[in-house]
């Protein structure tokens, strides 16, 4: 290095960068790496200029250098140690050279040739790894050695390295706390090293990235409650940080979201969505950076994707908050239950006199202004749960008014899966409401609005392809059928003489429900067309309950013909027969049915019994 001025060499180092930056597109379509290869060459003509590594740092088995190794990379050092004078001086610059050349093979998918790099760039740094000058180096190193061993799927492997960086950094900011050397000032001259401001803003960005690897492990190892709070804090220090990109940045609060709905903690969730939409409308308003994850030409149609998926978390949002209060208030037979209702009545001062003290523990996204818009559009939406049908309605209609976001993008033409699902969430919006409708009318009048939106589904849809999907539908439209039917039924036992008109509307109702239901447990037959005599674990609840209302229904049309009556209860009995065999001879799915069973064994008593009176009626006249 002695002939070689440093400029030239800090000037190679800097060409190297530049092209490593280059984006692969902009490459011959037939050497998408020509870039990546030219910067790898001069990163080894600084190497071969820099000299070799010092023995003593370089000569170290291999074998230690592995995760939990002696001291590598879980035991800390005791004490900083400053890279001084030449040696030292000398080790640090090979180390950002060997960093870059791993970051390079990884690039264009050498990987052991990455690794043997990056391992190396540990190993140079293993005195000073905690020092103003090595620390982020040393985190970005292990940082990347997590994400190599993740994508061989060697997760815990890269757990140890990602956990080992976030140890390295609290115990930096700590004893040392002083904002540290970036890697490439290794190579810049004295006038140019930046500022003690810049420095700080590369280092938390090198943290944040370390969080948000450490998220994605834990979600692999479901460890989920770790996940969502490594989540939750990348999330928060991309806004404090200013370095996010918005459509990225909403999609993964919206997807927290859907982990909170799960644990039932609705305030978290609408913050999360609240905020991915407060970011979401900042999309075309922040100037592209090198963090931009899409190329230009690509943003209208993913925004109108990532538009139409956070309108489905919300949706899910809605309903979850509609299904808990039903569950809460409802009666062993599914309706509304008026002591539970008025106990949840009672509970709601308490509830909202803990808001506040529940929204400080909250880890609350964005300061001053960001702040003020994100609780602007979360005070327009309850994390209560609704108590009465004015509640219940305006969580469907936001709900409702995200059904139709979200189908703008995900349309039959090219996302069957994504549609049909929107469409039951639909449904399920329609079904929840109506818990909370106490007029039977208009209660029937949302199960119909259910059955208009699902039936044109079966139609489309090819049975073949989408048989799981098909059989969904079928089993909700024949619910909806049979909520109707019970509707009607109710209706007209409050009228002393219901006319023939209210008759003939439950026999259609009736016979619907079964038709749908028979096709559901037709699906099940195999090509023989033989029903199964072991139902798969996945639809045994479903096909029982399809058993169970099916025998159910026959006993309740209602027919003027006594030889047709002992028909529907002969085919009754032989549905509730048929659920009572298959759990005496398959007793686990007495668990999953364990009202209708005992419902099915009373009725299988008691139908013989009928049937011979119906008879002995039938001899007599």
């Amino acid at each position: 290095m002695a002939n070689v001025p440093w400029a030239e060499v800090c000037e190679k180092f800097q060409a190297a960068l530049a092209l490593s930056r280059v984006e692969l597109h902009k490459n011959p379509e037939k050497e998408p790496y020509k870039s990546k290869y030219s910067a790898r060459a001069l990163l080894e003509e600084v190497k071969a200029l820099l000299g070799p590594a010092p023995e003593d740092e370089d000569e170290r088995p291999e074998a230690e250098d592995g995760p939990g190794a002696g001291d590598h990379a879980l035991g800390l050092p005791a004490e900083v140690v400053e890279p001084e004078g030449p040696v030292a001086q000398r080790a640090v610059r090979l180390a950002v050279i060997e960093f870059h050349l791993g970051v390079n093979h990884i690039d264009t998918e050498e990987l052991s040739a990455g690794e043997e790099h990056l391992v190396k760039c540990l190993r140079l740094l293993r005195r000073y790894r905690l020092s103003h000058d090595c620390i982020s180096l040393c985190i970005q190193a292990q940082n990347n050695l997590g994400i190599l061993w993740s994508e061989r799927e060697e997760i815990e492997t890269a757990q140890a390295y990602l956990e080992s960086s976030e140890a390295l950094y609290n115990q930096y900011m700590k004893e040392v706390g002083s904002p540290p050397l970036d890697p490439t000032e290794c190579f810049l001259p004295e006038e140019e090293k930046l500022t003690e401001q810049e420095r700080s803003k590369r280092f938390e960005k090198v943290y944040t990235h370390n969080l948000y690897y450490l998220a994605q492990v834990y979600q692999h190892l479901e460890m989920f409650e770790k996940a969502a709070h490594y989540c939750h804090s990348t999330l928060k220090r991309q806004l404090e940080h200013n370095a996010y990109h918005p459509i990225e940045w909403a999609i993964n609060a919206a997807t927290l979201s859907q982990f909170y709905i799960n644990k039932l903690c609705f305030m978290e969730a609408r913050h999360c969505l609240s905020a991915a939409n407060v970011i979401f409308g900042q999309t075309g308003k922040i100037s592209a950076t090198e963090d931009t994850p899409e190329a230009e030409g690509e943003v209208p149609e993913l925004y109108h994707q990532r538009k139409g998926e956070i309108a489905r978390c919300w949706i899910k949002y809605c309903l979850t908050l509609m299904q808990n209060a039903q569950l809460s208030m409802q009666d062993n037979i599914g309706e509304l239950d008026l002591d539970k209702q008025s106990e949840l009545r009672a509970l709601r001062k308490k509830e909202l006199d803990e808001e506040e003290s529940i929204r400080k523990k909250a880890v609350q996204f964005g300061t001053g202004e960001l702040c003020d818009a994100i609780s602007a559009v979360e005070e327009k939406v309850s994390y209560l749960r609704p108590l009465d049908f004015e509640e219940a309605r305006e969580l469907f209609l936001l709900g409702q008014h995200y059904v139709f976001e979200a189908k703008e993008f995900f349309q039959i033409d090219g996302y069957v899966t994504d549609h049909i699902e929107v469409v039951q969430d639909h449904s399920a919006l329609f079904k929840a409401l109506a818990f909370f409708e106490t007029d039977m009318e208009r209660r029937c009048k949302m199960h119909k609005r259910r059955i208009a939106m699902l039936e044109p589904l079966t139609v489309d849809l090819n049975p073949q392809y989408y048989l799981l999907v098909n059989r969904q539908i079928q089993f909700e439209i024949a619910h909806a059928y049979y909520d109707m039917m019970d509707l009607k039924v109710a209706i007209a036992d409050r009228l002393r003489d219901p006319d023939s008109h209210i008759v003939k509307k439950i026999n259609n109702l009736n016979k619907s429900a079964l038709k749908y239901y028979q096709l559901f447990l037709d699906s099940l037959r195999d090509p023989n067309k033989v029903f199964p005599e072991h139902i798969g674990e996945d639809v045994l609840r479903p096909a029982m309950l399809a058993k169970f209302r099916v025998a159910r229904l026959y006993g309740k049309i209602i027919t003027a013909d006594p030889k047709k009556e002992l028909e529907n209860l002969a085919t009754s009995l032989e549905h509730y027969k048929f659920i009572v065999d298959y759990c005496e001879k398959h007793p686990e799915a007495a668990q999953e049915i364990e009202v209708e069973l005992e419902l099915s064994k009373e009725m299988v008593s008691l139908l013989p019994t009928k049937m011979e009176r119906f008879r002995t009626k039938m001899a007599l006249t």
